[in-house]
């Protein structure tokens, strides 16, 4: 029997920082995701607080257009956010984490 903050219905829920994945189709979308060594060392460094897209590129060394599209492959799953702020040369991309904990629930 699912525990009452566990969603029913099959999805992605955030709530709390808690990222819930409800049904194996979800599990699978977030599990594929987060399958890439590229994502995983993303996820590392945001474990110490948010960071700017260009200091990210230049400590994994990958271009800023290749962790772009690793930011939005973990944003497309509720994992990650990312907030524009003004920079000295235009603006800046702070990618921080959405949730600490992911709980998947297989239906």
């Amino acid at each position: 029997m699912p525990s009452k903050t566990v969603p029913e219905k099959e999805g992605i829920y955030e709530k709390d920082r808690t990222l819930y994945v409800v049904g194996a189709r979800h599990i699978a979308k977030v599990a594929n995701a987060l399958a890439n060594d590229t994502r995983a060392r993303i996820l590392e460094m945001l474990a110490a607080g948010p960071m700017d897209l260009d200091d990210i590129a230049e400590a994994i060394g990958q271009s800023k257009a290749n962790v772009s599209s690793q930011i939005r492959r973990l944003e497309s799953v509720n994992i990650i956010k990312s907030t524009y702020k003004p920079g000295q040369r235009g603006i800046k991309k702070i990618v921080e984490l959405n949730v600490d904990k992911i709980v998947m629930v297989i239906k």
